[in-house]
């Protein structure tokens, strides 16, 4: 049990949330003493009126900007090297990352590679990083990866095939400028991706052994947005009601997993998405009651808040019914989201499952699940999950 007097740390950037916020960067950017700015973004965003926007901004200001959009979906080493090339020899000074997690990803590697002169690879683990990166302002477009409010960054490894993961608060950006608009261009699979990517955020941080009493408030409150407003969002994709209260609980979820780290859910999908690059959302809705039956006994009492916060009524259940009850509301929730696929489908090989694991027990955000597993335990998992 977390006792609320251990010493506990919380970090987060200044951030403006709300329509228009996007609209600032130039001004944010002007007050962090920009020369010239790299702006980082994938292909998908090129053709999109808000990075004409943001060049729009920039120029009231008199900002001179380059554009680095050379970026997979699962960001790669080559990719955040190639970023810290062109930010070097086009003589920035100023990051601002316009996009989902890949963009910003791959901006914060950018940053900490330019700093400190080193392949990004080199920065895997925890407090790895000795400089602190160029001024970083994000502007995310999904509401689910929440890497504008968090110091976490997930690179892949193009070599050995895995995902790592870089955590400092050198990768906490210097703004987030979170303005639901931007949502409004996701379809309905990248939106209940990108949901579930923000669900189990709040799953994880709120069962996490480093949770607190603060990180716990923002947990909840993420798990009751998501999991009411996923499926009417998906429905009416122009709703900006719905949007922005998705938007809210990725920021909230991105607030409590910063802080709290994550668990077994993203080291499993880490792994997956580092084999097969995989979609990462989808990589954690598929695993995502696996590993919360596995994590059960452990923490029953979270498990039952997080079934409150999603409005299960267990009145008058059993301690098992009441597990029952929260593992096929989830599977329940993910068929109506179209996220209820299996790793088979997925091109996933039992025989991948030994090195999966390994990997998986090699991530860092392991060391905060509620249950230590076993190679073993992570081996069945990912079988009750294919």
């Amino acid at each position: 049990m977390v006792q609320e007097n251990y010493l506990r740390k919380f970090v987060a950037p200044e951030f403006i949330y709300g329509s228009g916020s996007r609209l600032l960067a130039g001004r944010y950017a002007k007050n962090l003493a920009a020369k010239k700015v790299l702006i980082v973004t994938d292909t998908g965003i090129m053709n999109l009126n808000i990075l004409v926007e943001l060049e729009e901004v920039l120029i009231e200001q008199n900002l001179e900007y380059e554009i680095y959009s050379s970026i997979s979906p699962n960001p790669r080493d080559k990719e955040v090297m190639d970023g810290a090339d062109v930010f070097n020899s086009e003589e920035c000074n100023l990051i601002i990352a316009l996009g989902g997690g890949s963009p910003m990803d791959c901006a914060k590697g950018i940053g900490i590679v330019s700093s400190n002169r080193n392949n990004i690879l080199e920065f895997e683990g925890v407090d790895q990083v000795p400089l602190p990166s160029p001024p970083l302002i994000c502007i995310p477009t999904t509401a689910g990866t929440s890497a504008d409010v968090s110091q976490f960054a997930i690179i892949l490894d193009s070599i050995k095939k895995v995902k790592i993961a870089i955590i400092s608060k050198t990768m906490v950006p210097d703004v987030a400028l979170i303005d639901p608009f931007t949502t409004l261009t996701m379809d309905k699979t990248l939106t209940a991706h990108t949901g579930f990517d923000a669900l189990v955020h709040s799953f994880e941080a709120y069962v996490s052994n480093a949770s607190s009493h603060i990180t716990n408030i923002h947990a909840l409150d993420s798990i009751r947005l998501i999991s009411s407003n996923i499926i009417p969002t998906i429905k009416d994709l122009q709703n900006q009601q719905f949007r922005s209260k998705m938007m809210l609980g990725s920021l909230e979820a991105g607030l409590a997993f910063s802080n709290a780290s994550l668990g077994l859910i993203h080291a499993m999908a880490h792994s997956l998405g580092g084999l097969l690059d995989l979609s990462h959302g989808e990589s954690n809705a598929i695993l995502l009651e696996h590993v919360i039956d596995y994590n059960f006994s452990e923490v029953p009492e979270k498990y039952l808040k997080i079934a409150r916060a999603m409005g299960i009524d267990q009145n008058g259940l059993s301690l098992d019914e009441k597990k029952d009850s929260l593992l096929n509301f989830i599977k329940k929730l993910k068929k109506e989201a179209g996220v209820d696929t299996s790793l088979k489908k997925l091109g996933v090989r039992e025989e991948d499952f030994p090195s999966l694991a390994l990997k998986a027990l090699q991530d860092p955000c392991i060391v905060t699940n509620p249950r230590r597993p076993s190679a073993e335990d992570i081996e069945e998992i990912y079988q009750n999950a294919f």
